[in-house]
């Protein structure tokens, strides 16, 4: 089949000047029509479809800009470039404000129209194919990296980079080869699931270095940034990698990002992962501290109420004096002024912590498996990371980031834990006292059906926990995995499959970022 070549109209009263560049364009394959004034300009675009309008400012009768505001009334989508002898700011700034996809100085180059034309034109498609050979051309290699992780660094940087490579592919259109990155997502799940069972228990007793972990950011990260000047500690409940991946370009004209991986504790779920987050302990030792704070429940009601006071004992017991902290958990966008007044207000503390919890990500994510409007928006991890960039565009994070770095405050940003599109249902026998997590259970008498499907221990201290009633069973999901009970095997199973889910043992859940976020000079 024939490639419809692209049409370009070229309204400029000196085109006779031009004409090495329409030839120029034309040997390229594009179909140029050229016409001198702004009127018979309008004429042929209500007459002919155009992919393009290169436009001269500066014309008699109708100038450029006129032209462009008539065109902008009939056809908002049009694609313009205005070209200009004019370098005033003001010409280039009214252009701009009207949505010209480029501005041109005059005298232009072949070359140089070429390049626009070419990249407005062609640039998705350019983008794709270059993509796709790019991918083609790391695969085998990704295959080795799989094959031969045995180290967290080694898990941590395939799993970035193939997070990469489904933002990448999927930004380029590249719909196709998105089905083997996934299958390298899948394998790699598998492999790391089985490295966790051996490594993680050795971690929490302190017998093998390890990665980053929840336990660590404070100590590691946040403490450095503390001095006179107001830090803030921004927590983004269930965020994945790649949903960090496409906020993150929101956030590069305000900050500068020093980007970090950590692993989040097990199970990778809210009343464990944030509150090591915010004490730098594990359960156990929260519970050595405060005995009420465990009643082996997995509500995270009564599980996360302590979180100011466990952020300001850390700090407290790591710097050895008391640390001004302001903290907030914000459900809702509604009440953003009052958030950001109360944000105002307690920057006016000297060294104060301002600590905030956002869980519109969270709540997404529960609420999708109640909702079947819900699940068809954010059908998948694409459709997830689409959604989660539209709300951080309007929400009140992000313009409470874009104030601290107006006001040039440090920023340490993370998340707890991820989150996992959930496809296999996987039985357990339990008895009635047992934890309702759908990725992780404990309690007595608890097996899976298929042993292979979870981790499991009856030792608490392979998850850093506190003691439990005697023969007490800790599961934990491996890889895509649910939980479902023989007696409601098809229930769980038609309202939970396809579900993002966390609490268990995925690269999706474990392996998160955590972001230093420097304030740009202004």
């Amino acid at each position: 089949m024939t490639r419809r070549a692209k049409r370009i109209l070229w309204v400029d009263d000196e085109i006779d000047l031009l004409r090495p560049h329409l030839l120029f364009l034309q040997q390229r394959g594009y179909h140029v029509d050229a016409i001198t004034n702004g009127d018979d300009g309008l004429a042929l675009l209500r007459e002919h479809p155009y992919d393009l309008v290169l436009l001269d400012e500066q014309m008699p009768g109708m100038s450029g800009l006129e032209v462009l505001k008539v065109l902008r009334r009939e056809d908002l989508h049009a694609r313009v470039v205005m070209i200009s002898k004019s370098e005033e700011d003001r010409t280039m700034t009214e252009a701009i404000g009207r949505r010209v996809e480029a501005y041109l100085v005059k005298p232009t180059s072949p070359r140089q129209v070429l390049s626009v034309v070419t990249r407005i034109l062609e640039g998705s498609a350019i983008r794709q194919q270059q993509a796709a050979q790019d991918f083609a051309a790391r695969f085998s290699k990704l295959l080795l990296l799989r094959q031969d992780a045995r180290t967290h660094t080694e898990f941590a940087a395939l799993y970035e980079e193939l997070v990469d490579w489904h933002v990448r592919l999927d930004a380029a259109g590249e719909s196709g080869l998105l089905d083997s990155v996934a299958s390298l997502i899948v394998e790699l799940r598998g492999d790391f699931g089985s490295w966790i069972r051996q490594h993680y228990p050795r971690w929490v007793r302190g017998q093998e270095a390890g990665p980053l972990l929840s336990v660590d950011i404070v100590r590691e990260l946040l403490v450095p940034l503390l001095g006179p000047n107001p830090v803030f500690f921004v927590v983004l409940d269930c965020m994945r990698l790649d949903q960090w991946r496409v906020i993150a370009p929101l956030l590069a004209p305000h900050f500068e990002i020093e980007e970090q991986l950590h692993f989040s504790i097990l199970p990778t779920a809210t009343p464990y992962a944030r509150n090591a987050l915010f004490s730098g302990e594990y359960p156990v030792e929260i519970a050595r501290e405060r005995p009420a704070w465990w009643n082996h429940s997995d509500d995270e009601g009564s599980l996360n109420t302590f979180e100011d006071d466990l952020l300001r004992a850390q700090l407290k017991r790591l710097t050895g004096r008391d640390v001004p902290v302001h903290y907030e958990k914000i459900f809702s966008d509604r009440e953003e002024e009052q958030v950001r007044t109360r944000v105002r207000s307690a920057l006016k503390s000297k060294g104060t912590v301002v600590a905030l919890v956002f869980n519109f990500v969270d709540l997404m994510t529960h609420g999708r498996s109640e909702s079947p409007i819900l699940m068809e928006v954010a059908k998948d991890e694409k459709a997830l990371r689409d959604l989660t960039r539209s709300w951080f565009q309007r929400s009140t994070l992000f313009s409470v980031l874009k104030e601290a770095a107006a006001e040039g405050h440090h920023v340490l940003f993370t998340t707890d834990h991820g989150s996992i599109l959930c496809q296999r249902p996987t039985t357990v026998f339990a008895r009635r006292d047992a934890t309702a997590n759908l990725r992780y259970k404990f309690g007595g008498d608890l097996r899976a059906e298929d042993p292979t499907s979870v981790f499991s221990t009856n030792d608490q201290k392979d998850l850093g926990f506190p003691p439990g009633k005697l023969g007490t069973t800790y599961l934990v999901a491996m890889e895509d995995f649910f939980f479902v009970y023989p007696t409601k095997l098809r229930e769980y199973q038609a309202r939970y499959r396809n579900s993002f889910l966390h609490g268990g043992i995925s690269p999706e859940e474990m392996i998160v970022p955590v972001v230093h976020l420097t304030p740009r000079p202004r």
